[in-house]
């Protein structure tokens, strides 16, 4: 396909009969700084060339120049919707070139903040694409409920969105007392407000008519594109590496990976309500059974000592003193560990040279990769479908561009 350009500051030009349409960087309904480059016969899309480098942020280059404990905070700033998620990708990575062997209650942890961040990133995708659609009544529930995770996450890390809370072999403070005490109170009234979602949307004629059988693309072109998460199981493969290839505990919780057939809008849409449902399911189980122990895997000159023991001991001041000042060495060696982010896989290169930093850090972005996929699901379809199938797969533009 030939590449589709514009004069530049100029937004439409003719090519016989057909149009070039810019739509973004600006459009709001591209949920970020996306251009869309369209050509356009009347209302119908022939031909669709996304366009992205708007948001380019340097994170992996800034990776290699930063000690390991460092690059903790960077991670929160590529899918800034699941700031958590990231961290869990990249410590697991790094743990797994340091033969770290994290607590278990840790790891429980880790799983229910994991899926408190799904649900949490579920819901701006919900509002925002409902409102994108024109239902602005889900955009004011879906950002109530918000809030409240907003307020776990604060009481837990000290900041509602850039947490920063999962370290290399543990957590970064032990939780808080009255946390499980709270994450049981939203679980406890979340499915509730689940139902009123669907109460608006899932039978509503108008969404209905705006989401089914739009932006449809066969399992097999969803695999050779790369679509994960949600988007590819609503195409009926049932990947979801929380079952496939657990991770930090997974294994020992009971759930359903949710799947549809249809492959269009309204089916990603039910399969993103149904994990939801799920993560309560998850979120439940962890709270019924966290175990005791250790928040933080007991390794000195990598895990920074007790705060309490920092104060009391010379020699735990000396391993504070080091780790934050000079980092700590990990031995030569490359891993690659993938993650089920709440847009699909997420995945983590990271190559060590024996130095403090890493040589390397690459980032396998689930938005990067569905992203290809939008003009096989666009092209023969109204201009007024892009809007919806832009926001059924969900991407975030941070972490399409880093």
């Amino acid at each position: 396909m030939p590449e589709l350009t514009t004069a530049p500051g100029v937004d439409t030009e003719t090519t016989g009969r057909n149009l070039i349409l810019n739509m973004g960087p600006q459009h709001p309904s591209t949920h970020g700084v996306l251009r869309l480059v369209l050509e356009i016969d009347g209302e119908m899309v022939v031909r669709a060339l996304p366009d992205i480098g708007y948001l380019h942020t340097g994170i992996e280059k800034s990776c290699e120049s930063k000690y390991y404990h460092q690059v903790v905070p960077l991670t929160d700033r590529i899918d800034y919707l699941s700031p958590l998620t990231n961290n869990l990708c990249y410590v697991l990575a790094v743990e797994k070139l340091l033969g770290l062997e994290v607590p278990r209650r840790a790891r429980w942890t880790r799983v229910m903040l994991n899926e408190l961040t799904r649900i949490n990133s579920h819901l701006v995708w919900l509002g925002t694409h409902a409102l994108d659609i024109g239902a602005m009544s889900v955009f004011l529930y879906c950002f109530r409920e918000r809030e409240e995770l907003q307020k776990i996450f604060e009481f837990v890390s000290g900041q509602r969105m850039m947490t920063s809370y999962f370290r290399i072999g543990g957590l970064a403070l032990e939780p808080p007392l009255g946390l499980m005490e709270r994450v049981a109170d939203f679980v406890s009234m979340f499915p509730s407000k689940i139902d009123e979602y669907e109460d608006l949307l899932t039978a509503n004629r108008i969404w209905v008519g705006r989401t089914q059988g739009v932006g449809y693309i066969s399992a097999e072109d969803a695999v050779a594109w790369g679509l994960t998460g949600p988007s590819l199981r609503a195409a009926g493969v049932p990947l979801d590496l929380r079952k496939t290839n657990p991770y930090s505990s997974y294994d020992e919780f009971q759930f359903d990976v949710p799947t549809r057939t249809e492959s269009d809008v309204y089916s990603r849409y039910l399969v993103r309500i149904a994990e939801m449902r799920e993560s309560v399911k998850i979120i439940r189980q962890a709270l019924d059974g966290m175990p005791e122990g250790p928040w933080k895997a007991d390794a000195d000159g990598i895990v920074l000592p007790d705060r309490d023991h920092m104060k009391a001991e010379m020699e735990a001041l000396i391993y504070q003193f080091k780790i934050v000042t000079e980092g700590f060495r990990v031995p030569p060696g490359e891993v690659f560990q993938a993650i089920e982010s709440p847009r699909g896989i997420m995945g983590y290169y990271v190559v060590a040279d024996g130095t403090t930093k890493p040589y390397r850090c690459h980032m396998r972005a689930a938005s990067f990769c569905n992203l290809q996929a939008l003009p096989k699901m666009i092209e023969g379809r109204l201009i007024a479908d892009v809007v919806a199938i832009i926001g059924s797969i969900d991407i975030v533009l941070g972490d399409v561009d880093r």
